[in-house]
Formats: structure tokens, C-alpha cells, sequence
């Protein structure tokens, strides 16, 4: 039976297509078969013309290899996340947490593949419901890193009221509110005060955006948690919804937001059991030396 990898590229690079073509080439080899984003299917077909190359569907692979950078990691978890697909990154942006490979480790990758040299991490996704006032669902979305309730308007406040397992919190005058996942509490939690959490720890996170009150400090819930996020009838101001950066949705008047965690998981591969305290490290570049490093005597 033939094996089959889905490879998923950043749309706009061209790096991107020229190391996944030749990744493609010389899996085609060692006769694989391959899916792609429909958008670059004909590119693909174009650059490996011999190679068996299809447009995603429904049908699953044993592994998707990403060459781009995060964002192109959350898009291919789109499809990755229902079908229990690991996602393999190859680092073509600037930080890079989920992505395992740098490009000047790209020449190991058609083996790794091909023998299975990696072990895979399954890591909490969320699940985002917005409910009418009746209760009726009017839009859902999955979320890797985080959801965000923020502000429409500049000059005006978001008024939230955020409940956790149907127990009013506290409400806050804030720019939103997140609820992120240990994924995500390097990315955009990270940058509004929110702890970094390890990812092997199955928790969620809640952090206001800038709220004005004495209490607003981020949370740290269980995996079992449900978040409530509410605006009052008569807010003047409206909010919109952002799953990822990638997903959003304008709340209408009395509609309101449920997070929990998702039945599925992400699932990462990773070549090496490298710990996430040294992958910390290396992507911030903290200054474990100190701020004088002291020179060999």
C-alpha cells in the first residue's frame, strides 16, 4: 500500500516551494504519494511532474511536513486537527515554536520520513462555540494557540463578564480578553503578561487585555474548564472574535462566547527529545551566562 505525506507550504515564498518540491522529489523516489493545499497543487505538479500529487480532501496521511513558519503550522492544523494528522515543521519563519527543523537541517528530513525518526506530542486544542441569546449556535471554530474576545472600537472600553465553569468571575473594562492554550502562551499570551506554560501540561489560560481593575492578573484552569465570556445587552461597544489570527467573527448583540477544550488534539512530531526549558532558550535568546559573560581564565 502506498504511503502517503501531505506536504503544506506558505503561500507567498517562494523557498517554501522550491524545498518542499525538492523534499517531494525525493520521497517520489522512494515511492511515496502526496496532498497539497489546492492552491499549490499545479506549482507542485509543476516542479515534480512524476510525482503523485493531490489536492486535500478528507482523507488523511501519516504525516503532514509544513515548510513555513507558526502561521503555517495553525493553517495546516485546519485540516490536521480532526483527522489526528502529526504536523512536522520545517522553520521558514522568525521564531518558530512549533516548527522542529531550520532549513540547514532540511537534508535529513526525506529519511526521517521515510524510516519514521520522529515521536509525536499531542498537545490541547480549543473548541469555540458563540451562542445566540437562545442558545442556538450561530458559529464555532477549533483554536491551537488561543481565542480572542477584543474591541471594535479604539476609543471605548470592552465590557466582559467572564464566567468559568457557569460561576461569574468578575467583570472587567478591559481591550479583551484571551483564553489561550499551553501552545499558545508563547504567542500572543506571552506578549499581554500571561505566563509561559510547558505543553505538556494540560491546562488553559485566561488573560484580560489590558483591563482596568484591581483584579487582572492572568488564570491558570484545568483542561475541564468551560469559559463563559459575555457582553452586557446594552454595550455600546462591540467585540470581535479572533481564533488563531486566522478564523473571526463580529459578536451581535446578544451573543455570547463558550471556550473548552477540544475532543481532538494537536498531534506535533518531533525528531529529537529535546526539553522545552533548552527550545525556550534558544528562541528567545535568554541570557543564561548572565549580562557580563565571564571569560575563560
Amino acid at each position: 500500500m502506498q504511503r502517503t505525506v501531505a506536504v503544506l507550504v506558505h503561500p507567498e515564498r517562494d523557498e517554501a516551494i522550491d524545498k518542499a518540491a525538492q523534499f517531494i522529489s525525493d520521497l517520489h523516489a522512494m515511492g511515496f504519494g502526496f496532498i497539497v493545499f489546492p492552491n499549490d497543487l499545479d506549482r507542485l505538479r509543476g516542479r515534480v511532474p512524476s510525482a503523485r500529487i493531490h489536492p486535500l480532501d478528507g482523507t488523511p496521511a501519516e504525516l503532514a511536513v509544513v515548510f513555513g513558519g507558526d502561521g503555517t503550522i495553525l493553517r495546516a492544523a485546519e485540516w490536521a486537527l480532526p483527522l489526528g494528522v502529526p504536523l512536522l515543521g520545517v522553520n521558514l519563519g522568525h521564531v518558530g515554536f512549533l516548527a522542529e527543523l531550520e532549513p540547514s537541517d532540511i537534508h535529513a528530513l526525506p529519511g526521517v520520513v521515510a524510516h519514521r525518526l520522529y515521536l509525536v506530542e499531542e498537545r490541547l486544542a480549543l473548541q469555540v462555540e458563540v451562542r445566540d441569546a437562545g442558545g442556538d449556535l450561530t458559529w464555532s471554530s477549533m483554536a491551537v494557540n488561543e481565542v480572542s474576545l477584543e474591541k471594535l472600537a479604539r476609543e471605548r472600553m470592552l465590557n466582559v463578564l467572564v464566567s468559568i465553569d457557569e460561576r461569574p468571575l468578575s467583570r472587567w473594562g478591559c481591550d479583551g480578553v484571551l483564553v489561550a492554550t499551553p501552545t499558545g502562551s508563547t504567542a500572543y499570551a506571552f506578549s499581554a503578561g500571561g505566563p509561559v506554560v510547558w505543553p505538556d501540561v494540560r491546562a488553559m489560560l485566561v488573560v484580560p487585555l489590558a483591563a482596568h481593575a484591581l483584579f487582572n492578573r492572568p488564570m491558570v484552569l484545568s483542561p475541564s474548564s468551560v469559559v463563559k465570556l459575555e457582553l452586557p445587552d446594552d454595550s455600546h461597544t462591540l467585540g470581535m472574535l479572533w481564533c488563531d489570527g486566522r478564523r473571526s467573527h463580529d459578536l451581535a448583540p446578544g451573543e455570547w462566547v463558550s471556550v473548552r477544550s477540544h475532543r481532538h488534539q494537536v498531534r506535533i512530531a518531533r525528531i529529537g527529545e529535546q526539553p522545552f526549558t533548552t527550545r525556550l532558550v534558544k528562541k528567545f535568546a535568554l541570557p543564561i551566562d548572565g549580562w557580563r559573560k565571564r571569560s575563560d581564565r
